[in-house]
């Protein structure tokens, strides 16, 4: 089924949410990797704030090229979401309402999700030069001396992603293989 969200995307949107809709996210969304997910772990255990509010927030797993000029982003396709999973709980348990990556999770984070009434999206990986034409602005807020890794503050319009964990955490990776092995029987 195919939804419109506005981002931030509060709880309920995303509680409505099913693993394999599909989705296309309108306003602001988060860019963050590796090193900006160890910087802010390592922040919330000193017990400081982090450089943006997790509350109803989106998180999407990519470092982008370098913009083209007249672009406000280069190829901005997803990096694997599991070198993230060590630090997601935490974010989630502080309000975070979605994640954007590729590939699978971790029962833990799962757990987070369920936890959170939250959900993980998949976005195609490949295809960050498409991805990009659905970016209309882009803004380094933190963590700037991490380059492609700093977070950034991004205007999106009708970006594709699907749903790949849903709040109950039905996960589409895995209900997809169960059903092409009933249909290969």
């Amino acid at each position: 089924m195919d939804q419109h969200i506005s981002v931030p995307m509060s709880r309920e949107d995303a509680i409505k949410l099913r693993a394999g809709d599909y989705v296309y996210l309108t306003g602001i969304i988060y860019t963050a990797r590796d090193a900006a997910h160890k910087r802010m772990y390592e922040a919330l255990e000193r017990g400081e704030n982090l450089p943006l509010e997790m509350g109803n927030n989106i998180i999407y797993y990519m470092g982008p090229s370098p913009a083209r000029e007249g672009r406000p982003i280069g190829s901005a396709g997803p990096t694997t979401a599991s070198r993230m999973d060590k630090y997601a709980p935490a974010l989630l348990d502080l309000g975070l309402t979605g994640m954007i990556g590729k590939g699978k999770r971790s029962d833990t984070v799962k757990e987070a999700i369920v936890r959170n009434g939250a959900v993980y999206f998949a976005a195609v990986g490949g295809a960050g030069a498409l991805l990009s034409k659905s970016i209309k602005a882009s803004e380094v807020i933190a963590y700037d001396d991490l380059g492609t890794e700093a977070i950034r503050k991004l205007e999106v319009e009708n970006f594709p992603a699907i749903v790949v964990i849903d709040s109950k955490g039905n996960d589409l990776y895995e209900t997809a293989i169960e059903k092409y092995r009933m249909e290969d029987s």
